[in-house]
């Protein structure tokens, strides 16, 4: 478990208890899809589409399913609090990761507040249709809305002491309340199918026609009805707290989910089936009523309790959904405020109830006013758009750290990758661009709720944030500005790389008249100042001194560059922007032995913001450069490979071959275009009619090619083509050759200025 931080020097810094079993979990989701949506959704999503209102449950719990199978994917693997903020954040850290938690925070607040609302006018309603005597005697002193907002305002206050008080009370409160009500909409079903099975002709008829408003119907009944498959995505919110939560939190979701869509299913086809009304259909019966359909449902076929039944399960609903909610918003705030994203007090946890006590206390605040002050169903319409915006990057995050962290696994993986999560999020998408058919007002309100918090972001937490950046110490640079335009700088930390690098890097500086700048980075502990590093400086001079020699040995400029920093990558991209370097030269070992990393934390971040083209090169052994590949199926990095292998050929007569890999039954037409690939990529370079060009048969390109490379003494990579989906740092296949291949391997990425780099840099 994860220490939780504290702004306030005198707290204990302390960690959540994980008090919440599997039941539990299961209990929050549950408590948090089944609530008042049901009740007041049903009939609505009747009289929208008829009986395939059934379909559009049916599809809006398939549409759901698909991001819950994200949910439980990175919940498993990152159990921490924050919920979709945490693996937002940690694909795509921030503006992107800020705007999601903020998003996430907003939608939680203002379902908190329609549950609390929504409680007040069902505790009315039940009160005037039981008790008149007393109801009127309030009304007519108060009038209608004060009473209804005293009681949210007291049931709010209950339900955030009891989320204070601890997890374990909370957790106690929800499965007492949703067992309640599960087996309240149980008699409701139960009575319902009794019926249905009495008069099974005339039920049968109520279904026919199924889809009288057609499939513009069914779509319309989901966007309506989507608000009440949201829920399931708060298990992932309390993750920290919930016991062995990578078998727990998959378990969880997807019970959850499958219970809540089942009842969901089996309370409209009972609604629709057992209803005989008067007139017309029982679909246009359930419209014309509403939000109160299935208490005049339970009216038509239930006894006389049924109605006083209902009412009182649609009140256990909406404390159960506040509940769970408030739960899952104060958790969202306590994360942000840890990632320092909101401000620092409220990552407090308590020294012995060990909740986010202040987090809880400023949601909650925040919650009674949104619910006393302001027209909650157009917000509430914004939140269920930001809703579907943020599922999109969940969606979309399962991929990023997929491809960021190959070797992390949890206890659950995400079936038919990446199909899943990238049909999840057009669906997602979808939807969310339908609710501005829906009601404008709503992607207004969500549009001004994300600009506004990315102004916060950028104004103050931006700041906040970047005092724990690590520093980096400029220890020694050119005294004057240099004469060379072309600039070669080459990291060194390896004594075994630095003639391999220096050799490739001579020809290179050699064709474009530049110089070499030999680099030493000296690491310190992130919570030591980087001046505690000038006491190593002297470790580093030898290898610089060898480079040096070596490089004007060969009559090249050569100088030397040194940083003093809390992470080396840091230290070698401030290096790179201060010196203005054309090309970063770097040697990596070939694996990494961290099991969260691609290639190695130094290398995984110089290939995402080098500042400069970047060539890492996997050396094995101190072997002359005689023979060399080349790969390549087109693209800007291919292409700058081809012309540095040009130049190494002209410079150095070596024996170039350029492939391409084809698969074992690929017929004449297939080679003949490969065999076009090549000589397109060459013709850009001084390669064209120099080399051998060979096309390789294999099931996979990433095997061919470790084993084509075994023949020759360099294989040079472009990185993949970028994509957003295909690559996220240098592509599948050059990693894979890279890890695996026993001939040193050299990739190639071309740097992308302009306005792509800065949509990079901003996505993180």
């Amino acid at each position: 478990m994860a220490p939780a931080s504290s702004s306030n020097s005198h707290d204990i810094e302390v960690s959540f208890a994980r008090n919440l079993s599997l039941f539990d979990a299961t209990m929050i989701g549950i408590g948090a899809m089944i609530g008042a949506g049901i009740f007041v959704l049903t009939g609505i999503a009747a009289g929208e589409a008829g009986p395939a209102a059934l379909l559009a449950f049916g599809l809006n719990g398939l549409v759901t399913l698909l991001t819950a199978l994200s949910y439980a994917e990175l919940a498993s693997v990152y159990p921490k609090s924050g919920g979709g903020y945490s693996f937002i954040a940690k694909a795509f850290p921030g503006p992107v990761g800020f705007a999601s938690g903020w998003m996430l925070w907003f939608c939680y607040i203002i379902a908190c507040a329609l549950y609390a609302l929504g409680f007040g006018s069902y505790f009315w309603e039940f009160v005037h249709h039981n008790f008149p005597g007393l109801a009127d005697f309030v009304f007519n002193l108060a009038g209608h809305k004060v009473p209804v907002l005293a009681t949210t305002t007291v049931i709010g206050a209950i339900f955030i002491l009891i989320n204070m008080r601890g997890t374990a009370l909370t957790g106690s409160v929800e499965n007492i309340i949703t067992m309640a009500k599960i087996i309240i909409l149980a008699v409701f079903i139960a009575y319902g199918v009794k019926r249905i099975f009495s008069i099974p002709s005339q039920a049968s008829a109520s279904f026919t026609p199924f889809m009288p408003m057609g499939a513009h119907g069914v779509i319309i009944a989901m966007g309506l009805t989507f608000i009440a498959f949201e829920g399931y995505d708060l298990i992932a919110t309390v993750a920290e707290e919930i016991k062995a939560p990578e078998k727990n939190i998959p378990r969880a979701t997807m019970i959850s989910l499958g219970v809540t869509v089942f009842i969901y299913l089996l309370v409209l086809l009972v609604c629709i089936g057992a209803i005989q009304p008067a007139a017309g259909k029982s679909w246009q019966f359930l419209g014309h009523y509403q939000e109160t359909a299935i208490s005049r449902a339970a009216q038509n076929f239930m006894p006389l309790f049924g109605a006083i039944l209902i009412t009182f399960g649609a009140l256990l609903s909406t404390l159960s959904a506040l509940n769970a909610t408030i739960l899952a918003s104060s958790r969202v705030a306590f994360s942000m405020s840890r990632d320092k994203m909101l401000p620092t007090f409220l990552s407090t946890i308590h020294s012995k109830r060990r909740t986010p006590h202040k987090a809880i206390a400023v949601t909650g605040g925040i919650v009674l006013v949104m619910a006393v002050l302001f027209p909650i169903q157009v917000i509430g319409s914004a939140a269920s758009v930001m809703f579907l915006l943020t599922f999109s990057l969940v969606n979309l995050s399962v991929i990023a750290l997929r491809r960021k962290f190959p070797e992390l696994k949890g206890g659950f993986r995400t079936p038919f990758y990446p199909a899943t999560p990238i049909v999840a999020v057009i669906l997602n998408m979808f939807l969310a661009i339908y609710q501005f058919n829906f009601d404008p007002r709503a992607c207004y309100i969500a549009v001004v709720w994300i600009m506004a918090g990315l102004f916060v972001y950028f104004v103050y937490f931006e700041k906040l944030a970047a005092a724990d950046t690590p520093k980096v110490l400029e220890v020694q640079q050119a005294k004057s500005p240099s004469t060379f335009s072309y600039r070669i700088l080459i990291p060194l930390h390896n004594p075994d790389h630095v003639m391999p690098l220096m050799n490739l890097a001579i020809p290179l500086a050699k064709a474009n008249q530049g110089e070499i700048i030999v680099l030493g980075v000296i690491d310190v502990p992130i919570n030591l100042p980087p001046h505690e590093g000038m006491r190593f400086l002297q470790h580093k001079m030898p290898l610089l001194r060898k480079a040096i020699q070596y490089g004007k040995e060969q009559g090249v400029a050569t100088r030397s560059a040194m940083r003093i920093a809390n992470q080396v990558w840091d230290g070698i991209f401030h290096a790179a922007e201060a010196e203005k370097a054309s090309l970063i030269l770097m040697g990596w070992k070939g694996y990494t032995s961290t099991r969260d990393r691609i290639m190695g934390e130094v290398a995984d971040k110089l290939i995402r913001y080098a500042p400069c083209d970047l060539i890492t090169v996997k050396l094995t052994g101190d072997r002359p450069i005689r023979r060399i590949l080349i790969p390549t199926a087109g693209g800007p990095h291919a292409t700058l490979a081809a012309e540095y292998v040009g130049l190494y050929h002209k410079l150095g007569n070596l024996d170039v071959t350029s492939c391409y890999v084809v698969p074992p039954n690929a017929g004449s037409r297939d080679r003949e275009l490969a065999r076009e690939w090549v000589e397109k990529t060459l013709r850009l370079t001084d390669l064209a009619g120099e080399v051998d060009i060979r096309i390789f048969e294999g099931n996979t390109v990433a095997t061919t090619l470790v084993k084509a490379a075994a023949q020759y003494d360099l294989l040079v990579l472009g990185a993949s083509r970028e994509g957003l989906f295909s690559s996220v740092l240098f592509g599948e296949i050059p990693e894979k050759v890279a890890r695996y291949s026993k001939t040193p391997v050299m990739i190639v990425k071309r740097y992308e200025g302009g306005v792509k780099s800065l949509v990079k840099k901003i996505l993180g």
